[in-house]
């Protein structure tokens, strides 16, 4: 089983030439992905007032007793920028754990220590990065006891890290961050409120790079979940385009908020990328106050003819999947659209399918309208407990509903 050692191992390790005497300390290592993405390519040595270059074929054996040379031609360290430095670029640069479904810091990295095929000298792979508890102490034990003892207090400790075949840099970011190669698949299947604590976790770059790399419809729904100054912040920092396809994806009453928050001329931008239909229903909801029950309220419902039976309703049901998740109410409407009545889905199933659905209305119906304040909606959903609480216009019209999740959202931003 080849060694394993770790970087914190590896820095300060003494670096000897070919007689066994001390040129240096290394300060760093470094990954060239062009060329390997796995293989230390160079080792950078501190050595007085100027820092030595060391590739990879010069180095015969190394180990937690030091390094040693097979040829000792070394050059100045000089920058570049395809090389990936342990030090500077991965230690402490945050990553996505899609499997703690958090975000993490990389404490310090493993690495194999291999013989090469061709020289049988001994070659430097990365493995896996750190991230767990265990990466910490060592990292705060770093030179202050033996490489050697550090190891045996910390056996007990369990590790946790993330493979390298995992993780991919991304070669156009100028700081060469460390992502997930699978990030971005894996994204897409988390919660959207796991998905949410992720960006929220991440610094302004990089939550709108993976917001920008997730499908519009996920990232709709995990930008829904976001805190509202960072739902703005987020907008703000995609390019129109891209924030208006995210924005027709969200709930209409959700899209409505952030673009109220939004600079205008930059809420005007997106309005005008967007498609008409969820174009419409966003500016119709701006038109009403945010703490009103117009401007609480969704305008996805379901509305039937209060002359519909059952099966018609089934059928309506449906015809609207998308709805699925939130539908618990469907209303009636006479001719003119007024709100007659409300039925709640779960009574469909027990009728019979030729029965009207007028007979399965509930008792009471509640209704607010456009006007009502906030405080007002929030105190009729505590007091009779309802699910779905429908909207009207001055008219009587059905206009909108507002939802549990809806008052919830209120009540926790207060």
């Amino acid at each position: 089983m080849p060694e394993l050692l770790y970087f914190t191992d590896i820095l300060g390790l003494k670096v000897y030439d070919l007689k066994g005497r001390r040129i240096g300390r290394i300060q760093d290592v470094a990954l060239v992905p062009l060329i390997d993405p796995v293989r230390v390519d160079r080792y950078l040595v501190g050595g007085g007032w100027a820092w030595l270059t060391i590739r990879h074929d010069q180095v015969n054996t190394i180990s937690l007793d030091g390094v040693h040379l097979c040829d000792e031609v070394l050059t100045p360290y000089h920058e570049d920028e395809y090389m990936l430095r342990i030090a500077r670029d991965l230690l402490d640069q945050q990553i996505i754990d899609v499997n703690g479904r958090k975000v993490v810091r990389v404490n310090d990295v493993t690495f194999d220590v291999v013989k090469d095929r061709t020289s049988g000298n001994d070659v430097l792979q990365v493995l896996e990065v750190d991230i767990g508890v265990r990466s910490i102490v060592r990292r705060i034990l770093q030179g202050w006891l033996p490489r050697r003892l550090v190891r045996r207090l910390l056996a007990p400790i369990r590790p946790k890290s993330i493979r390298w075949e995992f993780c991919n840099i991304v070669e156009p970011d100028p700081q060469r961050r460390l992502r997930l190669n699978l990030d971005y698949l894996k994204l897409e299947n988390l919660h959207p409120a796991d998905l949410a604590d992720i960006v929220e976790d991440l610094s302004p770059d990089e939550r709108s790079a993976v917001i920008e790399a997730l499908d519009s419809e996920v990232a709709a729904d995990a930008l829904s979940e976001v805190d509202p100054k960072l739902q703005v912040s987020i907008l703000e920092s995609l390019d129109t385009e891209t924030a208006a396809d995210i924005v027709e994806e969200m709930a209409p009453d959700t899209a409505a908020n952030v673009m109220a928050e939004l600079e205008e001329e930059t809420s005007e931008e997106i309005l005008e990328e967007m498609d008409a239909e969820p174009k419409t229903e966003v500016e119709d909801l701006l038109e009403f106050e945010e703490d009103t029950a117009g401007g609480m309220m969704n305008t996805e419902y379901v509305a039937l003819p209060d002359g519909a039976t059952v099966e018609d309703a089934l059928a309506v049901v449906r015809d609207n999947e998308d709805l699925l998740e939130i539908l618990n109410t469907l209303f009636l409407t006479d001719a003119e659209g007024r709100l007659t009545g409300a039925v709640p889905v779960g009574r469909l199933l027990v009728a019979e399918a030729a029965a009207p659905v007028k007979g399965l209305v509930t008792s009471t119906l509640l209704s607010v309208s456009v006007d009502e304040k906030q405080d007002r909606v929030t105190a009729l959903f505590d007091k009779y407990n309802v699910l779905t609480l429908p909207v009207v216009d001055r008219e009587g019209k059905l206009a909108g509903a507002i939802t549990a999740d809806d008052v919830i959202t209120v009540l926790r931003h207060q």
